[in-house]
């Protein structure tokens, strides 16, 4: 990945095309899953979801298991302006603009 790549990247877009890709991945993708992927706080990773990420058509839905509110895991169901393909390509990259490593 070039430099020039990274630093035109804007790490809004990042953090969002990150989580569309960890709920994707992640067998059983809730928040604390993806808090311990990528060390961000919990309000963050919320706001992503809930906020984010439908501003780019990309929807998420929750599947609840068990009885409490955050029993269950997310399911990315479209990834709307998201291009897949891309963002698996330029992983590294956006997990350097974002300081995460993923294992």
């Amino acid at each position: 990945m070039s430099a020039s790549l990274e630093s035109a990247l804007n790490p809004t877009i990042c953090r969002r095309m990150l989580i569309a890709y960890l709920i994707e991945q992640l067998p059983k993708p809730n928040n604390p899953a993806l808090e311990d992927v990528t060390g961000w706080p919990r309000r963050t990773v919320q706001d992503i979801i809930a906020k984010g990420l439908p501003g780019h058509g990309t929807q998420v839905d929750f599947i609840q298991q068990g009885v409490r509110n955050n029993d269950g895991y997310y399911l990315l169901q479209d990834w709307g302006s998201f291009d897949r393909e891309w963002i698996q390509a330029h992983l590294p990259a956006i997990c350097r603009v974002l300081n995460v490593t993923l294992d």
